[in-house]
């Protein structure tokens, strides 16, 4: 079920809101005049994305949270409720990232990016449904990431909590539905990769300069998807051509996907300098409030690259109906 009110009269609570799609989903919705609840844990960045939601239209409450503190989850959303009267939509965006090979991640880090991305999300659904469902309905958006689907690699711990918010998601949905709450929808959203301040703030163990792999898309873009999700929900939904490009051949020829991931991620998620050994946002804040991350001249690369993912996606397209004609001839 959508929203049981428009957007103007709405209250949505963001998640991870001090930056990259948080900063924008916040600013989209301001300009339909929303209840903002914007949450985070840099009140600075916070009160600039609120200040300009204002400007936007928006009505704003900052109120900085920890999602890793289910407690402190529990609060944002009791005050939410308080302050604007119920919430109509909550969107799970909070997300860290540490780079490098897997045994190379301290063990530390790899706890704490399964515990902001797949444990803030869970202690936000858990925190929503109850006043979700006082609101007379409502829809949850979880921002799971195209790595929710695919793999790649120097990102294990990333990709694992990202498969687990997917797996989480469907689970929650389908308890809904046999609880008899289907006017609570549950959506996940799968972006590309996004031009935001992600790789900039993540731990970098690599050893080499962390670049985010193009295709890259505008942050407005998942934010945009996000807005339809409310006003018409659905299971899933991809942000950005190319993870519907990369979604579809994962299904289609994994192997062949897992493959040329490796290859296409080895060569462009690292730059030419040295990256030097950081925990990055891990467990300190460090937003500024803006949604882009300047990484424009890897937005121009969108057209080329998507066209080898269509090549790739095209090529497992044709190996799969090889096979099948195949085994279809030896019956």
């Amino acid at each position: 079920m959508p929203l049981a009110r428009s957007l103007p009269d709405a209250t949505v609570v963001i998640t991870g809101a001090s930056s990259g799609i948080g900063a924008a989903t916040a600013h989209a919705l301001a300009r339909h005049g929303s209840g903002l609840v914007l949450a985070a844990r840099t009140e600075p960045a916070l009160r600039e994305v609120a200040r300009r939601c204002r400007e936007l239209g928006g009505r704003t409450l900052v109120v900085p949270t920890d999602v890793t503190d289910p407690v402190a989850v529990q609060r944002l959303a009791a005050y939410a409720a308080t302050e604007f009267g119920r919430i109509d939509a909550w969107v799970n965006n909070a997300a860290v990232g540490s780079v490098g090979l897997f045994e190379e991640v301290p063990v530390a880090e790899f706890r704490r990016v399964v515990e902001v991305n797949l444990l803030g999300v869970a202690h936000g659904i858990r925190a929503a449904l109850p006043h979700l469902s006082a609101a007379g309905g409502g829809v949850v958006v979880n921002n799971a990431s195209v790595l929710a689907e695919v793999a790649m690699p120097y990102q294990s711990a990333y990709n694992a909590a990202k498969h687990g918010i997917r797996g989480l998601a469907d689970t929650v949905r389908q308890e809904l539905r046999v609880t008899g709450r289907e006017a609570i929808s549950v959506c996940t959203v799968l972006p590309a990769t996004i031009d935001t301040p992600f790789f900039r703030h993540a731990a970098n163990h690599s050893g080499r300069q962390l670049m985010p792999p193009p295709p890259l898309y505008p942050p407005e873009v998942v934010a945009e998807t996000v807005i339809r999700l409310l006003r018409r929900p659905r299971r899933e939904a991809y942000a950005g051509g190319a993870a519907r490009l990369i979604g579809l051949q994962w299904r289609l020829a994994p192997a062949l996907a897992e493959r040329l991931l490796a290859w296409y991620t080895r060569r462009t998620q690292f730059g030419p300098s040295i990256g030097w050994d950081r925990s990055g946002n891990v467990f300190q804040p460090g937003a500024e409030g803006q949604p882009a991350g300047g990484w424009h001249g890897r937005r121009r690369q969108l057209v080329r690259v998507g066209a080898a993912f269509g090549l790739a996606a095209g090529t497992a397209v044709g190996a799969v109906a090889a096979m099948t004609r195949r085994t279809r001839s030896t019956r």
